[in-house]
């Protein structure tokens, strides 16, 4: 009987998330599906990446040094900003939200270098003669097979496509991010870990695009011609 009274009595409070198993406000819970469905979007996409480079030649292009250097600067700047994050949602979780809006700052700055950077990126690649659906003539040369089969011109499709829809996912989150800190005396702290939740999911995407995309494309040729010199 007192657990009919007890199951009568759950107040609308119960959805708004605390201690008690599964209960997790309904804006969380709507951030954790969007996490969920956006992942499965980039888990198609890299797969895809992964099948169109096994199964075609295709190009490993990016010296060592300015490219996976310059990349793992940029991917230094969005860790920063995953960590000046957790403090910014620690300092929140104690009410202090002056404290919290400088870390939150923090993030944006370390984010909007992220972008900077890599639309330089973008911006030196497109000026080498890289397209979505064309090569620069130097590595369709240093690419093609022995038998003369080229390198796949799809690497520039799927390049753009993947580092361009990450850019964009990191870009909305500094809007997000900039509506938080502005507005962060008047929300809850939930809303401040929700933005957290969204910022760290950015980050966690790009470790597996910089490892695909970059790291597994280093330009062995250069590589070995250097080791062949000395």
């Amino acid at each position: 009987m007192s657990t009919e009274a007890r199951a009568g009595t759950f107040p609308a409070v119960d959805w708004e998330g605390g201690a008690l198993p599964y209960r997790v406000g309904h804006r969380k819970l709507g951030m954790w599906l969007f996490i969920v469905s956006d992942s499965l979007t980039f888990s198609a996409l890299l797969i895809g990446y992964s099948y169109l480079r096994a199964s075609n030649v295709w190009p490993t292009p990016f010296p060592f040094y300015p490219s996976i250097v310059f990349a793992s600067v940029m991917t230094f700047c969005l860790l920063s900003s995953s960590l000046t994050m957790v403090f910014g949602v620690s300092a929140s979780s104690k009410g202090d939200k002056a404290k919290a809006r400088k870390w939150i700052l923090a993030t944006i700055f370390f984010g909007a270098a992220f972008v900077v950077l890599h639309l330089i990126e973008w911006s030196h690649l497109i000026e080498e003669g890289m397209r979505p659906f064309f090569l620069p003539e130097h590595w369709v040369k240093v690419f093609t097979t022995t038998d003369g089969v080229p390198p796949s011109p799809l690497f520039g499709a799927t390049f753009f496509t993947i580092t361009g829809l990450h850019m964009f996912h990191v870009a909305s989150g500094l809007v997000y991010l900039l509506v938080i800190s502005a507005r962060i005396k008047k929300l809850k702290h939930e809303d401040v870990e929700i933005s957290g939740l969204y910022w760290h999911f950015v980050d966690l995407v790009w470790m597996f695009v910089f490892r695909l995309i970059y790291i597994m494309s280093v330009d062995m040729h250069h590589v070995l011609a250097g080791a062949g010199g000395h």
